[in-house]
């Protein structure tokens, strides 16, 4: 049997294609040629070769599988139907996989990426485990109980799994293309709780959450005193975050994370909860946490010179916020100048604000021109990158090519957030910097 996995560079395509193939099946697929995505490599490490033009790879013996990315017209997607094949969206191929073993299942605006990804770290290191990240990384074995799911909300995919556990990391207004309002994106998280086979945990210090009528058990994880799950006794220090943890007002354990903010804090009181649950020592998990090294894409660090480059996905105006937090709790006596490319244009529309208070909390902002793919800039008329500038105590434009612009900052932490290729830039002014500085980059710290 052989999978075809068109728009196989995306993060949860990419991922799935190394569960595929570490269950033995063939497993090609189909992407554009114009852009170089951090998936990339690591397929072509399995030997997954990617077409970039069409092709006769499609047989009667082929299963296809798409993006929601990819439009119903797409030349591949139409050649399968015409060869009458089998044909599944990715989170219809995920709602088959989670049939197959106990599934917990991530979910949350904020944060699923990270916690699946410590969740997956932990369990896989005590009795193993199968795993999908929402940052490219996929795993499986037959012989495995457990799969850890990144789940998505949008056009309530997820609601086609079918989990032991679910995790609600956070309910926030996102995906303003698809949801109408609030209460719209509550019902979806209502409808998906209730899709839990054991229980439910879900963050208690999200504003929304408590709204949910559930008929499941519910654990709720946070730092109020009012959560069944709680850390006590925190210190958010510079080299990571401390903490004890009770769970139903008994001590569970102390844990050390070698990660920084309260959203951290949080993604490890969700995985603490489900490791508790399933009897896991304190002991071995508290262990795991102090050797995560987090998610691929999330706070990612480059040392040159005095200077402090970090990668991360953050895309929504929390997630910027957080990220930037981050960077002042570890990096206190540097400049924080933050490098943003925000994603789609409802987003920018209907966050402007929020974006614009985000990017405040930097000593200077740059953002980058919008990047689209579901979108026409057409339905969108005045959205741009200055939608965010004009509003900003201290920001500018930035684009590809123009690296020259961050140049002159020195003993500064430089933040590159987006879900898209910011990291084109980056890579764009890292050589730049080397450059500058004549540092090689095996000279690196």
């Amino acid at each position: 049997m052989k999978y075809y996995l068109i728009g196989i560079k995306g993060a949860g395509m990419s991922a799935l294609a190394m569960i595929l193939d570490d269950l033995g099946y063939e497993v090609i697929g189909y992407d554009d040629a114009s852009e170089h995505r951090f998936t990339e490599d690591k397929l072509l490490e399995r030997n997954i070769k990617i077409y970039t033009e069409e092709n006769d790879a499609l047989d009667k013996d082929t299963i296809v599988v798409f993006s929601s990315a990819i439009r119903s017209d797409h030349h591949e997607l139409v050649k399968a139907r015409e060869l009458d094949l089998r044909i599944y969206e990715y989170h219809e191929m995920l709602g088959r996989l989670t049939k197959k073993w106990e599934t917990v299942s991530i979910a949350g605006c904020h944060g699923k990426t990270t916690t699946t990804a410590m969740l997956s770290h932990i369990i896989n290191n005590i009795d193993g485990c199968n795993y999908l990240i929402g940052d490219g990384r996929g795993h499986a074995n037959l012989e495995n109980k457990k799969f850890i799911l990144e789940s998505c909300e949008y056009r309530r995919h997820f609601l086609e799994y079918e989990p032991e556990y679910v995790i609600i990391t956070n309910i926030e207004l996102d995906h303003m293309d698809y949801f109408k309002d609030i209460d719209d994106v509550i019902s979806a998280y209502q409808e998906f709780a209730n899709k839990a086979s054991k229980m439910d945990i879900i963050c208690g210090d999200n504003p929304y959450t408590h709204s949910l009528e559930l008929s499941k058990p519910v654990y709720y994880y946070g730092i109020s005193e009012d959560n069944d799950i709680q850390a006590r006794n925190i210190e958010y220090r510079n080299d990571g975050t401390s903490f004890d943890v009770f769970i139903e007002d008994e001590y569970y354990g102390h844990f050390d994370l070698p990660l920084f903010g309260k959203h951290m804090l949080l993604n490890a009181l969700a995985a603490i909860g489900v490791c508790y649950y399933e009897r896991y020592e304190a002991k071995d998990v508290s262990r795991l946490l102090k050797t995560f090294e987090g998610a691929e894409r999330r706070f990612k660090e480059t040392f040159i010179g005095d200077n402090v480059l970090i990668d991360d996905y953050a895309h929504h105006p929390t997630e910027v916020a957080v990220t930037i937090k981050s960077a002042r709790q570890k990096y206190p006596d540097k400049q924080v100048i933050a490098v943003f490319k925000p994603h789609t244009f409802s987003r920018v529309q209907d966050f402007k604000d929020e974006f614009v208070r985000s990017l405040n909390l930097a000593d200077k902002a740059y953002v980058m021109d919008i990047n689209y793919d579901r979108e026409s800039p057409e339905d969108y008329p005045g959205v741009d990158a200055y939608t965010i500038i004009d509003g900003l105590d201290n920001g500018d434009y930035i684009e590809q090519g123009m690296a020259d612009k961050l140049l002159e900052y020195d003993n500064a932490v430089i933040l590159f957030m987006s879900s898209k290729e910011i990291y084109l830039l980056e890579e764009e002014y890292e050589q730049k910097l080397r450059e500058k500085l004549n540092i090689p980059k095996e000279e690196d710290k």
